[in-house]
Order: C-alpha cells, then sequence, then structure tokens
C-alpha cells in the first residue's frame, strides 16, 4: 500500500474513534444510560403468579441440570 493510503486510513479512524468517545461522553453526561426506575418498576408489576412460575422455571432448570450431570457421570466407555 501506499504511504498516502495509510495516512488516509489512520486518520480516518482516529477521526471515528475520537466520534464514538464524543458519543458516549455525552450519553453519559446527559443521563442517557440511568435507568432508575427499571427495578423498581419490574418488582411493582410482577405479580404472585408471575414470581411463581419464575420459580417453577428454576426448579425445572436445576432438576435438569442435575439429570444431565447424573447421565453424564453414568456414562462410561466400554472396557
Amino acid at each position: 500500500m501506499s504511504e498516502g493510503i495509510v495516512i488516509v486510513m489512520i486518520g480516518v479512524s482516529t477521526l471515528l474513534g475520537a466520534l464514538g468517545l464524543i458519543g458516549l461522553l455525552w450519553g453519559i453526561k446527559t443521563g442517557q444510560f440511568d435507568d432508575q426506575s427499571k427495578f423498581i418498576d419490574g418488582a411493582r408489576f410482577d405479580g404472585e403468579d408471575a414470581l411463581r412460575d419464575a420459580v417453577m422455571m428454576e426448579e425445572k432448570k436445576r432438576k435438569r441440570q442435575e439429570k444431565k450431570k447424573k447421565d453424564e457421570k453414568a456414562y462410561g466407555p466400554p472396557d
């Protein structure tokens, strides 16, 4: 590659990196990443049924993982 192309590529990549950094700093400064009500709304709008379903799903997942481990231990290569 010619020297001019490399200089242009470095300049463009530096410009794009600087724009990304400026965008990130702007987002942080203006509070774009703050979600103060996320957890409060999650607790407020979840009912007992949803929580019960979540617990049941976790139990099923745990049982599947235990069964998978047990099946893996039970399998062994033939002697």
